[in-house]
């Protein structure tokens, strides 16, 4: 559906809003997929800059509702599952993986280390699974 609206909206010229000096220096940047919204709303509005008609994206409360949908389907009913948790489950997943907590700490936009070790607590070892040499020994 995200690119029949995009093919409707270059066809009607109803381009993604962008802001003035953006548009001026690239004017056709509305019919490149790279400017289009991933997740485009279906209804157009006003844009703010010129007050021609153009498509934004959806609301976060639209993703919120459908996330509460799909969680009530998959039978997730005695835990929170919010857009935010993908964050955690993301920054989880990485350091389980054996990503380096610097790398993790630049993919979530921490501006300290402290912060991302929370998730390493969450793993159970320390600092994404690496072990002591101790811990190594069979």
């Amino acid at each position: 559906m995200t690119f029949s609206l995009l093919a409707q909206g270059r066809k009607n010229r109803f381009a993604s809003a962008t802001p003035p000096a953006f548009a001026r220096k690239y004017p056709n940047a509305w019919r490149m997929r790279a400017w289009a919204w991933v997740f485009p709303s279906s209804g157009l509005c006003s844009n703010p800059y010129d007050a021609t008609l153009c498509r934004y994206h959806l609301h976060d409360s639209v993703v919120r509702k459908f996330l509460a949908i799909a969680a009530r389907k998959a039978g997730v009913v005695n835990k929170r599952v919010k857009c935010h948790t993908f964050r955690h489950s993301f920054a989880t997943a990485m350091l389980a993986s054996g990503a380096d907590i610097r790398t993790v700490q630049e993919l979530l936009g921490h501006n300290d280390v402290s912060t991302t070790q929370i998730y390493t607590h969450v793993l159970g070892q320390h600092y994404a699974g690496s072990q002591s040499l101790l811990d190594r020994i069979n």
